[in-house]
């Protein structure tokens, strides 16, 4: 059993999204605390919240409530402590300003937590690109300019910054958008390499299948927590299925677990 004090802790946590007439509540509340050096995904259909939580945790939100990374209150944090010990990858979205960067000089956006101001890059924040590049098997085409890249393989490289902080705790906001099959198998294998480190990966997935595949789950629904327990117990399954109206079956095959339609 982990012992660790937990990575994330919320308490009492809210968060509103909108303007005016069409400003709401998307929670209200929330408690969750998630385990250090563990994969959890946060899961539940539309509209459940997901990608909110996440943000606050982020520190992305304005939110009331209180988040804490490591014991520490995340609101009392730097941004540069908060940037260093905390890495962020949202879901994939048409940036522009970045099409004229280069895969390499976007990787090395992620050093920028550990740089000096004005500061150029040093041996080590080199060397920390070049890593990440070449873990999301990006490293290849480097020189090429971001805005000449597919969706997949701008993923991988948005991937590759994120990896690049080198921080305790990296959230991901359905991080396999874009990817094909082996690319999803490869990102499974990254994530169990991270977390094998001490690493602690928060995500927001819509593959089920590859939900179960992580150490624990979040059950979202309505904005509220229904359940949170190890991907491997029954009981969490079985809040799996009661989320998604049992239109889904968890079963097991060959050693794993996989969704199957009712």
């Amino acid at each position: 059993m982990n012992t660790a004090a937990p990575a994330l802790q919320a308490r009492d946590l809210g968060a509103d999204l909108g303007q005016g007439d069409l400003r709401h509540t998307v929670f209200s509340g929330l408690d969750l605390s998630l385990a250090t050096g563990r994969w959890t995904c946060i899961v539940g259909p539309n509209g459940a919240g997901k990608s909110t939580l996440l943000k606050v945790l982020a520190g992305l939100l304005p939110h009331r409530g209180s988040v804490r990374l490591h014991g520490r209150n995340l609101a009392e944090l730097s941004a540069r402590e908060r940037a260093r010990s905390l890495a962020w990858l949202g879901q994939a979205t048409a940036d522009s300003a970045a099409d004229d960067l280069t895969v390499y000089d976007l990787a090395l956006l992620g050093r920028l937590p550990h740089m000096a101001w004005l500061a150029p890059p040093a041996a080590a924040d080199h060397a920390a690109a070049e890593r990440a590049l070449r873990q999301t098997q990006a490293w290849a085409w480097r020189e090429r300019p971001v805005g000449a890249l597919s969706g997949g393989e701008r993923q991988r490289v948005l991937l590759a910054r994120a990896l690049a902080v080198e921080a305790s705790v990296m959230l991901m906001d359905e991080p396999l958008a874009n990817l094909d099959p082996p690319h999803q198998a490869d990102w499974l294998q990254l994530v169990r390499a991270l977390v094998a480190s001490g690493r602690t990966v928060v995500s927001v997935l819509h593959e089920i299948g590859m939900v179960l595949q992580a150490d624990d789950l979040v059950v979202l629904d309505a904005g509220r927590v229904r359940h949170v327990g190890a991907c491997s117990d029954p009981v969490s399954h079985r809040a799996l299925e009661a989320v998604f109206d049992h239109r889904i079956a968890v079963r097991a095959l060959d050693d794993q677990w996989v969704v199957l339609p009712r």
